[in-house]
């Protein structure tokens, strides 16, 4: 019997859909790995799928038929398999990209790689600084001259301390009837937050490692789970490769919002901010309006040659 789903839970080879109510272990079958999809992973968390279930009885099983279109996704290279992309999950609403400035640190570099990929995907971000009760007086101003960069170009950002469920009301607010990612580097703090706002969850946490300053992986794969209000998260795996793959060189500015608004001021039409006389991202660079991190984070991406086709 042929039934849509909506898929919660991907480990590569088995896939937790939930169908009206009730959870199915459903598989894939084979055709999916040589339709020409790139993706190590043909089925993502967040898709909406047909499958035929199989089973009524204890273990309700099924067989995934079809993926329906997707609104969105968001992706990284296949740790693996240079060539080709992982995608962590799709039909997504809005991310939330978690930051903290030490324990570990997440670098400006990280941050507008993220904020390209999320953009070239139309997928609305939300800057979350976490473990503020960690910083020093000189660190939080810091923190906050680089979140002020954020708001300045028009990015929600929020101040929170994860484990302190009052910190997290208006993130909570945000989540209402949306499905919500939380990504970030391991360690920053994703599963602390989504078991601050549901307990129930039980989501597994460490300690970041001392000596390399960088979190233990304590999720595996992506999941998705229903919060109170009608709200879905999915909960990733902390990542260090998130990229952006398949866009062109002439193309990049325009995922930079503060640059894009410029582009039409430019001398040429295919300027690429770089040398080019005339460029008025360069002008604006000069006068303070752009911040020097955002160029150059710019610079290394349009440096970048595995980004582009």
């Amino acid at each position: 019997m042929i039934q849509k789903g909506i898929v919660y839970c991907s480990t590569g080879s088995h896939y937790r859909v939930k169908s009206d109510g009730v959870f199915y272990d459903c598989r894939i079958k084979g055709k999916f790995r040589i339709k020409g999809i790139k993706s190590t992973n043909p089925v993502a968390v967040g898709d909406r799928v047909l499958f035929d279930r199989e089973s009524d009885g204890v273990k309700k099983t099924g067989v995934i038929t079809e993926i329906e279109s997707r609104q969105n996704y968001i992706l990284r290279k296949s740790v693996n398999l240079s060539k080709q992309i992982h995608i962590i999950a799709s039909n997504i609403d809005q991310v939330f990209l978690m930051i903290t400035l030490k324990s570990p640190p997440t670098f400006p570099a990280f941050i507008d790689r993220f904020l390209v990929t999320a953009k070239a995907y139309e997928i609305k971000t939300v800057l979350v600084f976490n473990k503020i009760d960690l910083y020093t007086s000189q660190e939080l101003k810091n923190m906050r001259s680089l979140k002020l960069i954020y708001e300045k170009i028009g990015y929600d950002c929020h101040e929170v301390v994860a484990k302190e469920v009052h910190s997290l009301v208006e993130i909570q607010r945000t989540m209402t009837q949306k499905v919500s990612v939380f990504s970030g580097h391991s360690g920053v703090g994703k599963s602390t937050l989504l078991n601050s706002l549901s307990p129930d969850l039980d989501l597994k946490t460490a300690n970041v490692s001392v000596q390399h300053e960088q979190g233990q992986h304590t999720t595996t794969f992506a999941e998705m789970f229903d919060l109170e209000g009608g709200a879905k998260i999915i909960d990733t795996p902390g990542i260090k490769g998130f990229g952006v793959v398949d866009i062109h060189k002439e193309e990049l500015s325009g995922y930079f919002v503060e640059f894009s608004v410029l582009k039409e001021k430019c001398k040429f039409n295919n300027c690429l901010h770089t040398n080019e006389p005339q460029c008025a991202v360069k002008a604006a660079l000069e006068a303070g309006e752009i911040a020097q991190s955002r160029y150059k984070s710019y610079l290394q991406l349009l440096e970048d040659d595995t980004l582009y086709r």
